[in-house]
């Protein structure tokens, strides 16, 4: 039996995977709408929040301070092995119960994040890279919900910037997402 979690993980990761796959070597160096990041550095952070996430399933304490290069040979392949393992992690229904000793949070919640994380990053590499992404419509109303239960939170630890406001009140979910998290819909790396 799997949970919503594992489920709407499973409808998500085939969609990231297949934008990770699509990246080119030489859009490595590209600008992303995460202003810090590269098209390289966030492909970087999203394999270690795709490992990490897995350690916070099994209540085991995650990696953040190592940050190797994740991008040597084969490293479309590895991401796509370790999405997998993620959605696994997530699907079985004991890793919802309590509270992350990793992030003192709910265990529900801490998989919504990584929902989140691999969603929204999918949609920050498209862009950066010039391919569609369409996120998986089921994923969208959880977590806008939850993007606004965190939102405070997220920007003051600066993890979201300050909320962007989208052009109508009938925008697309996912402009409605976005622009929670601070980022701008419209982004384009020619602005």
């Amino acid at each position: 039996m799997a949970t919503k979690t594992g489920d709407l993980l499973a409808a998500t990761a085939p969609r990231a995977v297949a934008v990770v796959r699509g990246i080119s070597d030489d859009q490595l160096d590209l600008p992303t709408p995460c202003s810090d990041y590269t098209v390289r550095d966030l492909l970087n952070h999203l394999h270690d929040v795709v490992v990490n996430f897995q350690a916070l399933a099994h209540r085991r304490q995650p990696e953040w301070a190592e940050k190797p290069d994740h991008l040597a040979e084969g490293w479309r392949d590895r991401f796509e092995a370790e999405t997998a393992k993620l959605v696994e992690a997530w699907s079985d229904p004991a890793v919802l119960d309590g509270v992350s000793p990793g992030l003192g949070l709910p265990q529900e919640t801490v998989g919504g994040m990584v929902l989140l994380d691999l969603t929204v990053h999918a949609w920050d590499l498209a862009v950066a890279t010039g391919q569609p992404y369409q996120p998986a419509p089921e994923v969208l109303p959880p977590l806008c919900a939850l993007t606004e239960q965190l939102g405070p939170t997220a920007r003051e630890r600066g993890v979201f910037a300050a909320p962007v406001g989208t052009s109508s009140s009938d925008a697309p979910e996912i402009d409605r997402l976005l622009a929670l998290t601070g980022r701008d819909p419209g982004w384009s790396a020619l602005d």
